[in-house]
């Protein structure tokens, strides 16, 4: 009888006509994509304006359209300007906004599968190189700026490959910029704000960063922090050279700030604590690093495509880490919103219910801050004559680098916490909700180099039994056998980055950076729960209550996010 009423319900849609099976495929289609859109949890950034003075709050409005200009320049370099034209045209408002989220055609946090009609499989060159361009043409190409993090490669009128330097591609982008950071430069009051702006402008008019990097360095007392320009190369997955365009509009908070300042000072000594063979911990990182707390008011491009950045470890230059170490930046209110509305989900899902207990926000906050602080630890050049790890393991680079600063960071936590420097939580605190972080952190997929970098360190500490399942099947943390796990995993990153083997590193990648059946099943109850993959905001200057030129609105969303709402426990 079933099979019959289903023939007959088919003849029925076949004689109603194409139009209404065209229409219930496309509320079908539109439904899985507003799933997909409520995958990631709305946040809106606000902030009380009125703590700044009348200077600063109109320096944000500016800083605003600028990081606008650097989000153009982004979808640019990960979708194309006539594909972003093409995503105006796309009927169904869900896709629109899913587009918006992913920068693109392809889900960040889906192992880069396409979504929209008409797209393959994502370049892994994205836009940085020619679509047609082959490995050995790359390598054969005379033009030593080719491998440089400010060229884009085209093709001139011949068809042969061609670099161009970033303030040549995006000219007409860098016009507006310039113009903007001009006046950003008058109104300016603090003397190391004004400094970088006027040594940025000059960078994003040359290709040449060091110097603003380094004022950046020496922008210890402002208020108001501003990084922009083309930083990380997550996005270039063919090579791992070219640096994508981004923006964040940051408000120091002071009393936070105030408490972390103290552990700059720590930090050689952290380094020659580190787990591994002394010869891959010879380096002395510089001192003049200063670990801070930040609320972030905007996002833009690069940090702000598919799982949204709730830390920064700054500059990226190896010469500038080595000379003045690097700015820790911790966006707290990203973080809270990640915390309450993905960590505690999942925890009260998967977590024994006898450890709940050291699921909490600090050790969070702990775990993340020193995650990057430990990017400026560990070995910044090889011991075997490769060069900088960066360019020794190439498309590799980026999932270790995350792989160090993740298990180097928790040994950082633990030892701070054993030496009484960090109080109010335990090594316990610091460990099970490092496992709950790892469980959030590793549904962003094995083409994503955080995710990447997580699969292995789950899988790594699985092996060495860090934790294991209690009767309900929920996670269990071995204090004892989690301390071996960490130790040896950071001694295996280390010695990994600092040997720059790029083939042994893509072997063990390749083999271990997969989720195994086990996980697998875990991942799909947790999104069978409905909780969140990431979150999305509501941002801007109308959020903020500044006014906002028109000319640099962005496609609206499909639906009017709301904040988010704290989620407890289940004790």
């Amino acid at each position: 009888m079933k099979r019959i009423a289903l023939t007959l319900m088919s003849f029925a849609l076949l004689t109603i006509g194409a139009g209404t099976v065209k229409a219930q495929q496309i509320n079908v289609e539109t439904n899985d994509m507003k799933k997909k859109v409520e995958q990631y949890a709305p946040f809106a950034l606000k902030y009380d304006i009125n703590q700044l003075s009348k200077n600063e709050a109109e320096l944000v409005g500016i800083f605003i359209q600028i990081a606008n200009v650097m989000d153009e320049i982004y979808w640019e370099q990960a979708f194309g300007r006539e594909n972003r034209k093409m995503l105006r045209d796309l009927k169904d408002p869900y896709m629109r906004q899913f587009a918006e989220i992913q920068y693109g055609a392809w889900d960040r946090l889906n192992a880069e599968k396409p979504f929209i009609p008409g797209f393959g499989a994502k370049p892994a060159g994205a836009n940085f190189y020619p679509k047609d361009m082959t490995k050995e043409e790359f390598e054969k190409l005379k033009d030593p700026e080719k491998t440089s993090q400010y060229t884009i490669l085209e093709r001139d009128e011949s068809g042969n490959l061609v670099v161009i330097p970033y303030h040549k591609a995006y000219a007409r982008q860098l016009k507006k910029v310039d113009e903007l950071l001009e006046k950003a430069i008058e109104l300016a009051e603090n003397e190391g704000l004004r400094k970088y702006l006027e040594l940025r402008r000059e960078a994003l008019r040359t290709d040449d960063y060091f110097e603003s990097d380094m004022a950046w360095m020496d922008m210890k007392d402002s208020r108001l922090d501003f990084v922009f320009g083309p930083i990380e190369n997550y996005e270039d997955a063919l090579f791992g050279y070219k640096t994508a365009h981004e923006a964040f509009v940051l408000i120091k908070d002071e009393k936070w700030s105030k408490d972390l300042a103290r552990f700059t000072a720590m930090l050689p000594d952290l380094q020659k604590q580190l787990p591994c063979d002394p010869k891959y911990k010879k380096e002395v990182p510089g001192t003049e690093s200063d670990l801070n707390v930040y609320d972030v008011i905007y996002y833009a491009g690069d940090c702000n495509a598919g799982s949204k950045t709730i830390a920064i470890n700054l500059p990226n230059d190896e010469k500038v880490q080595l000379e003045k170490g690097s700015r820790r930046l911790q966006l707290k209110n990203a973080m809270q919103a990640k915390f309450e509305n993905i960590l505690v989900p999942i925890a009260n899902l998967m977590i024994s219910k006898d450890q709940l207990k050291n699921i909490k926000f600090d050790a969070f906050f702990s775990n993340v801050c020193y995650h990057e602080v430990a990017h400026g630890l560990g070995i910044k050049n090889t011991i075997t004559g490769k060069g900088n790890v960066r360019k020794a393991l190439q498309n590799q680079y980026s999932a270790w680098e995350e792989a160090k600063a993740d298990i180097c960071g928790l040994y950082i936590v633990q030892t701070l916490i054993e030496k009484g420097e960090i109080k109010d939580i335990t090594v316990e605190d610091a460990y099970v909700t490092y496992l709950a972080g790892l469980l959030r952190s590793v549904r962003f997929g094995a083409t994503e180099a955080h995710g990447i970098a997580n699969i292995m360190c789950f899988n790594y500490m699985q092996d060495k039994g860090a934790f294991s399942r209690d009767k309900d099947g929920r996670y269990v943390v071995n204090k004892k056998k989690m301390r071996e796990a960490l130790e040896g995993w950071a001694a295996l990153v280390i010695k990994t980055e600092g040997d720059g083997d790029y083939n042994a590193a893509k072997s063990y990648a390749e083999k271990n950076g997969k989720v195994r059946p086990e996980l697998a099943k875990d991942l799909k109850a947790i999104e069978k729960a409905n909780i969140p993959l990431d979150i999305r905001y509501e941002q801007g200057t109308k959020v903020l209550g500044i006014d906002k030129p028109a000319e640099f609105e962005r496609f609206r969303p499909a639906t009017k996010p709301t904040s988010a709402k704290q989620i407890k426990l289940n004790k």
